[in-house]
């Protein structure tokens, strides 16, 4: 097996599993009862969430434990926008955002809130001037992803939160889920991130969304005390102690890491240069670890399902994207229907080997040329 594709999820790692299996077993109490069980748990989740708070430069009182990056993007962006909807209802957003970003905003304009979005340039940065232009005084979030799923692109967040302050009304909301344990992450100039831990081989089912202590928000769950105000439900401390292992092992090395990745990522699309069918979308200002590309005349699916009867495993696209649809990340840099509609994506880890990539391009190439006969 080659799995290829780390973007839409990664493995658990042993260590972080074996962590949450203890837990488990060593940790029945509820962390809000008062008896001594309680007061264990309590102690343990009240540590995890001060190392989270350390490894990500934030307060302990930021840190809101969710199901995931979808709940995370949705109670920022509801969160916010009902909370604040008397300062105004106009949001600005980009194509380049995961759907659990689109879908609520879609949800907000039928209650009146108004979307724009922004263009990107030629090497896919959001451009600067054009969120100038859309900014107005009763914009009240921005919301643009430090690194978008599809394509890897990395923005300029602290350019655009400088832009931002000269509209002290707006907020600003940044997915964060594809930079978390692969590029250092500042939050310093974030008003609300959002970030998942199976995308840093972690378990399914825990995320954070950071929240500056000045904001408030509207909650998505209401009702029964949990790990703070803005987020109801029995603490999960399974979860949340294997998520602090899971940064523990993965936020120290990311510049060891980033270093191997970009060795992995020459090698692939020097590689993939060699087709006259392939176009990597990728760009200059894509992460290593993504990987985009198309391939002219041949569906994607028909390639994807190629490769996974040879147990090689990439995607098409972001997994939570509508599978009958062009990539419209895609379609925002390039302008190219084809390319949009024939998109694939590798992610690559730091798990990632050179042998593993050989046997990728062993069957890449044999897939290419029976498809393209």
């Amino acid at each position: 097996m080659v799995y290829l594709d780390y973007s839409a999820t990664t493995p658990v790692d042993e260590r972080v599993l074996e962590t949450f299996n203890k837990v488990c077993m060593e940790y029945p109490g509820n962390s809000n009862s008062l008896h001594s069980l309680g007061v264990k748990s309590k102690k343990l989740e009240d540590y995890a969430t001060e190392e989270i708070s350390k490894l990500l430069h934030v307060k302990p009182s930021e840190i809101i434990y969710t199901s995931g990056a979808s709940e995370s993007n949705n109670t920022a962006i509801k969160g916010i926008c009902l909370k604040y909807q008397n300062r105004g209802k106009h949001i600005i957003t980009t194509y380049l955002e995961h759907s659990s970003v689109i879908a609520p905003l879609n949800y907000l304009t039928n209650l009146g809130f108004e979307v724009d979005f922004v263009k990107i340039d030629d090497n896919g940065l959001v451009d600067l001037d054009d969120l100038k232009r859309l900014l107005r005084d009763d914009t009240i979030l921005v919301s643009i992803c430090m690194v978008d799923s599809e394509i890897g692109l990395r923005q300029p967040i602290k350019e655009i939160a400088n832009i931002l302050k000269d509209y002290p009304k707006c907020f600003f909301h940044v997915d964060c889920t594809q930079a978390l344990g692969k590029i250092p992450v500042d939050l310093s100039c974030i008003d609300l991130a959002s970030m998942s831990a199976h995308k840093i081989y972690g378990m399914k089912g825990i995320g954070l969304l950071i929240k500056k202590e000045n904001i408030q928000i509207e909650p998505l769950i209401h009702g029964g005390k949990s790990t703070t105000a803005f987020r109801s439900g029995t603490p999960a401390l399974p979860l949340i102690v294997s998520l602090m292992k899971a940064m523990q092992l993965i936020v120290p090395d990311v510049d060891k890491n980033l270093e191997y990745i970009g060795k992995l990522n020459k090698k692939v699309c020097d590689k993939l240069k060699e087709y006259p069918l392939v176009h990597i979308n990728s760009t200059v200002n894509s992460m290593p670890h993504t990987i985009n590309f198309s391939l002219r005349k041949i569906k994607p699916e028909t390639f994807l399902h190629a490769l996974d009867s040879h147990e090689i495993y990439i995607s098409t696209k972001s997994a939570c994207s509508s599978s009958n649809s062009m990539s419209n990340a895609v379609y925002a840099l390039a302008k190219d229907e084809e390319l949009s509609n024939h998109s694939l994506r590798i992610s690559l880890s730091y798990k990632t080997t050179e042998e593993e990539l050989d046997k990728f391009f062993e069957v890449f190439d044999e897939c290419y040329k029976k498809l393209n006969m």
